[in-house]
This record gives structure tokens, sequence and C-alpha cells, in this order.
């Protein structure tokens, strides 16, 4: 098991709706590496994109994202 922090969603929210990284990287126009990447958590999308991806998902930008403190 990995340690790698979980960081944001994507791909979550992507299997949730039925969509493939290939179709997310031509909506938000990036690469289809850097998507992947972004669904592995290796790297993180920037907050504007984050942003944009949330409304090309039609979700709200923190569905995204994992929690930082429970409530």
């Amino acid at each position: 098991m990995t340690s790698k922090k979980q960081i944001n969603r994507i791909r979550v929210v992507l299997a949730e709706q039925d969509r493939t990284n290939k179709w997310l990287a031509e909506k938000v126009k990036k690469n289809r590496t850097t998507v992947s990447r972004w669904c592995t958590n290796d790297m993180q999308p920037s907050l504007e994109t984050l942003i944009k991806i949330a409304s090309v998902l039609n979700v709200d930008v923190r569905e995204l994202l994992y929690p930082t403190k429970e409530k």
C-alpha cells in the first residue's frame, strides 16, 4: 500500500459519472497524461483548472477534494 496523500477525487467523480480521463482532457484542453497524473494524485491541477473541471463535471469544486479536517 502506498502512503501517497490522496488530495483530489477527480478519478472518483469521473467514475461516478461514467466519464473517462480522455473525455476530461478534451473538455479542459489538457494532455491525457496530465489528466491521468491528476487522477492518480501524482500531480495536482491548479486552482483555476480545478474550477474548470468542476464546471465541466457540473459539481461543486469541493466535491473534487478530499476533506482535510474531520467535522
